[in-house]
């Protein structure tokens, strides 16, 4: 379960995210919606603890600052970032000794090929396409196997079958009890998957609300977001 209190973030004077609070429960995937600059990068970031920040952020009842916390998240950065000279292979190893894996190459080997990855593992990080390191970013954050887990803009860079597997292991994360949260300003992007949608806008979260709720509302997810953040450059 991820819980997120009046979390701030105050870049020189400007204010880049004022007071946001919302919960996602394990099996939930919310998805963090807004325009361009709204804010969503950042709160991210602030929530993995990237970026100080004022407020609460807990991590199944551990603070973000806890080893603990770091323990049980992963993290899929908007640009991946690979070491140049280190293999696939290599930066599958690193996590697995970073984070004392044992018997993790059965998982590694089904993550390379769910993601055809398999011809690529003694490739370098430099040598590889932007959807290439995309996916090697996904393979290093889904092997520790981690109870909460962060996408921002996860789809941008992927080929169609990419984003179709991606897609598949995000419903059997949610059925595993996962808990994703997952940044895009692509609105139809989780179509289907989403538990619970979070709109944001110049650092203000406008709409928390489950699918039940929105669909009560009588409002689309679509109709819903621009009518909240019409104006916006999206």
């Amino acid at each position: 379960m991820l819980q997120v209190a009046g979390l701030t973030k105050v870049y020189d004077k400007t204010l880049a995210v004022s007071g946001v609070s919302f919960n996602v429960m394990d099996g939930e995937l919310a998805v963090l919606l807004g325009p361009n600059g709204a804010g969503k990068s950042t709160t991210i970031k602030c929530i993995i603890g990237l970026l100080k920040h004022e407020g609460e952020v807990w991590v199944h009842n551990h603070s973000n600052k806890s080893l603990e916390a770091k323990r049980l998240f992963g993290y899929v950065p908007e640009t991946p970032a690979l070491y140049d000279m280190l293999t696939v292979q290599e930066h599958l190893q690193f996590i697995a000794h970073a984070y004392a894996l044992k018997n993790w190459e059965p998982l590694a080997e089904q993550l390379l090929e769910r993601l055809d990855l398999t011809d690529k593992k003694d490739k370098l990080g430099k040598e590889l396409s932007k959807g290439m390191q995309q996916k090697v970013s996904i393979c290093c954050a889904l092997l520790p196997e981690p109870k909460v887990l962060f996408f921002d803009e996860p789809m941008i860079g992927l080929d169609p079958k990419a984003i179709k597997e991606l897609k598949a292991i995000l419903l059997e994360l949610k059925l595993k009890g996962t808990c994703l949260l997952i940044s895009t300003h692509i609105i139809d992007s989780l179509e289907g998957l989403w538990d619970r949608a979070l709109i944001m806008k110049e650092g203000h979260i406008l709409v928390s609300s489950t699918k039940q709720e929105m669909e009560e509302s009588g409002e689309s997810l679509e109709e819903t977001f621009f009518r909240l953040t019409e104006g916006a450059q999206v």
